[in-house]
């Protein structure tokens, strides 16, 4: 038995290295040493390895029928002969080949891991075979204090652990006299609480946060229902990440730093298009999707629209696309089963549709004529539900505040007008530094994008009524989108570009996308599969572009229509749908092989 799990922990812990010779290039190191772990387990045999057992496997001298010899090794020498690494890489301080890497966190690191998947005894044993242990006497002691509730104690300790800045001491102070007045209301000891809070706690802490703790009823705390051993349990872990990582290791370490790997593989490999429940990303081998992930094959053709075909959108929910038309129409379709049929076609407009926009619920559809009218629709019945227009002035964009319960318009004479759903005009505004018509128009929050100026895209809060830049452009802008998250902006220009911006704080550019063909026509691209990890454009050759969202990389073109391809569309709940719409009055909807 002994010598089972002894060559079980040894074929673990060289399985473990492999595993981090694999995924270590992702943090610039391209080898990591187990040769602490042959320690450890020296310690336990103090004796040296077990003796070998017999391979059942192994044929014996007699068994040898061709008249050659045994000469080749059998599968127990090549089982032990993987029970140690050949060599050790690194000074007597770092690990690996570039030195990157310091022997004692490591150490720790590991041990941390141990413990936490439940291997106390050998996490202790690592520890005491490397002479590293995995946090300070002066750390364990003040756990220790803090789990028996000796809070003088633990206040003289936090002193002792390593805290070089006073700051800290007196925040994880603070943090300690907190945890005393909690259990002291719960314990209903309300005069000793008090008398904690004023001698204690107000000189040490802010207004606002005396505040707080003054109106935690007695008796409850928030926390009831737990006992005060869980409490200090999750107490622990709270003390400990408020301090430096060279005071407390934090949490699972090793299972973050295998994430990130995990996460850098994914990132980089440039087909990584697998649905979540479907991901298998393994330890054991690096990470590399194939071609196959990303639809590139014609699935089906739709061909209901009579016109050329502008705009393209799929419902949040993934369950219907919308498309309009040149052809005065728009079509609701509907996904089942990876088939897409028509659902219902919407023909109240005496202009062609510019585009569409879903709900937040996807139950209604907004349509926009060119010039014309918004007019909302009921998904399910397909009636028309009302019609928003102005007299003397026409639309040419629309969309949804988050909360479904107003529209917005973009219109001719460069200004905004808010609706509510039922028709009840709120609000317009206009931009002094308008020079074109609000022509692209997308709602974040209470925050409105749009198009007002040939190579601005301007930024409008509704409640300050206040205009700024967010994009400045030195090409014409053509047409923009927006990502899932309302975190980047997909820039279509004039000059055969698009340009990825990031807009969560201070707006800036973060990519560069190239090699479609646009020459005359508003072309269209969007953000899309899994976690929206690609970027698809039409172009004026006929094609659909598809590059890498993070590198850039034109990963291929998708031939099938024949005129120019003016929007595109990716299914959000489905990564390996994409459709496109062209001047050959078709839409393309495109799948895997």
């Amino acid at each position: 038995m002994q010598y089972f799990l002894w060559k079980g922990i040894s074929i673990l812990a060289y399985s473990a290295q492999q595993i981090y010779s694999y995924f270590s290039p992702c943090f610039g190191i391209s080898f990591i040493p187990l040769r602490l772990i042959w320690k450890f387990m020296d310690a336990m045999y103090e004796s040296g390895p077990p003796p070998k057992l017999p391979n059942i496997m192994e044929p014996g001298p007699n068994e040898l029928t061709d008249g050659s010899s045994n000469t080749e090794p059998s599968s127990a020498s090549l089982a032990h002969s993987i029970d140690r690494p050949e060599s050790f890489q690194g000074d007597g301080e770092t690990v690996g080949t570039k030195g990157l890497i310091k022997k004692h966190e490591f150490v720790k690191i590991i041990t941390g891991a141990l413990y936490t998947l439940g291997y106390g005894r050998i996490g202790a044993s690592l520890e005491n075979a490397s002479g590293i242990s995995l946090e300070s006497a002066e750390l364990s002691l003040l756990k220790q204090q803090v789990m028996e509730g000796k809070w003088n104690d633990s206040l003289k300790t936090l002193h002792t652990v390593g805290l070089v800045d006073e700051n800290m001491v007196k925040s994880a102070s603070l943090l300690i006299l907190e945890q005393q007045f909690l259990e002291l209301l719960k314990e209903n000891k309300t005069e000793d609480a008090v008398r904690l809070l004023k001698d204690d706690i107000e000189p040490l802490s802010d207004p606002d946060r005396i505040d707080a703790l003054r109106v935690t009823p007695p008796g409850n705390c928030n926390e009831d229902d737990i006992s005060i051993l869980k409490m200090r349990r999750r107490f622990v872990e709270k003390l400990l990440e408020s301090l430096p990582v060279t005071v407390a290791i934090p949490e699972r370490r090793l299972e973050h730093l295998v994430e990130m790997a995990l996460d850098v593989q994914r990132d980089a490999c440039l087909y990584h298009n697998m649905m979540l429940d479907t991901d298998d990303m393994s330890l054991y081998l690096d990470h590399k999707c194939e071609r196959d992930q990303i639809p590139y094959t014609t699935k089906q053709v739709l061909k209901e629209h009579k016109g050329e075909v502008w705009f393209l959108q799929f419902s949040h929910n993934g369950k219907y696309l919308a498309s309009s038309s040149s052809d005065k129409s728009a079509i609701i379709w509907e996904v089942k089963g990876g088939q897409i049929s028509s659902k219902h076609r919407l023909n109240q407009h005496d202009s062609p549709v510019l585009r569409t926009s879903w709900s937040p619920d996807d139950n209604q559809l907004l349509t926009c004529g060119m010039n014309e009218t918004v007019r909302r629709w009921d998904v399910e019945s397909g009636q028309c539900l009302h019609v928003y227009q102005k007299p003397g002035i026409g639309m040419i964009s629309c969309g949804w505040l988050p909360d479904g319960k107003y529209i917005v318009c973009g219109m001719t004479n460069g200004s905004i007008c808010l609706w509510e759903v039922g028709g009840a005009e709120c609000q317009s505004w206009a931009c002094k530094e308008l020079t074109a018509n609000v022509s692209e128009m997308v709602t974040i929050g209470d925050q409105f994008i749009c198009i007002c100026t040939d190579s601005n895209i301007l930024l409008l809060n509704r409640h300050t009524n206040v205009w700024s830049t967010a994009i400045d452009e030195v090409p014409v802008i053509t047409s923009f989108s927006v990502s899932e998250d309302n975190k980047f902006l997909l820039v279509n220009l004039m000059n055969e570009e698009i340009h990825l911006w990031d807009i969560e704080k201070d707006p800036r550019m973060v990519a560069t996308f190239k090699g479609y063909k646009r020459c005359r026509f508003i072309i269209r691209s969007c953000l899309g599969g899994v976690q929206q990890a690609f970027v698809a454009s039409g172009s004026e050759d006929s094609q659909v572009y598809i590059w890498h969202r993070t590198t850039g990389t034109l990963l291929g073109t998708l031939p099938g229509h024949t005129r120019t391809v003016n929007c595109v569309g990716w299914n959000p709940k489905n990564p390996h749908m994409l459709a496109s719409g062209s001047d050959d009055r078709t839409i393309r909807i495109w799948g895997l092989e």
